[in-house]
């Protein structure tokens, strides 16, 4: 056999292949016992978008204040040192909502509370401890969860 006809056997082959797979027993198609697809019409509504939810926040984290209790606290920081803030605002309550995790995870460790949120906020200027210690209290005041 040549090429040729080989081709040809092949195309042949699967012509009869696909139209047996295609017949019912009453020599019908599939298409032919196959109702249409329901019609689609606009007035279909979207999925409702998800909205993220706080599982992901890591324990003790709270989510983020409302404008009120994000003014206090910002008033609090700049009490302490203008440089805490230094006209970043979601930055020092995003430092703050940490801390807050950060006193969740260590309880019974308050000089390691201390240190973590030493280093949280010290920036171009260094957080002095007893600036520290104000900063917990402006953060336990403000923003932690109240048990």
């Amino acid at each position: 056999m040549n090429r040729r006809t080989t081709a040809l056997l092949a195309v042949a082959l699967t012509a009869a292949v696909l139209t047996a797979c295609g017949s019912d027993k009453d020599g019908s198609t599939d298409s032919e016992n196959t109702p249409p697809p329901a019609p689609t019409t606009a007035t279909t509504a979207p999925p409702a978008p998800t909205t993220p939810t706080n599982a992901a926040t890591p324990a003790g984290v709270p989510p983020k204040p409302d404008a009120a209790t994000q003014a206090a606290y910002i008033r609090a920081l700049s009490a302490i040192s203008p440089a805490l803030v230094g006209g970043k605002e979601d930055r020092a309550v995003s430092r703050g909502r940490d801390t807050c995790g950060t006193i969740h995870s260590f309880p019974n460790d308050h000089a390691k509370v201390v240190s973590l949120t030493q280093k949280r906020f010290s920036g171009a200027t260094q957080v002095t401890t007893e600036q520290t210690e104000q900063i917990l209290i402006a953060v336990q005041a403000n923003l932690c969860p109240k048990n």
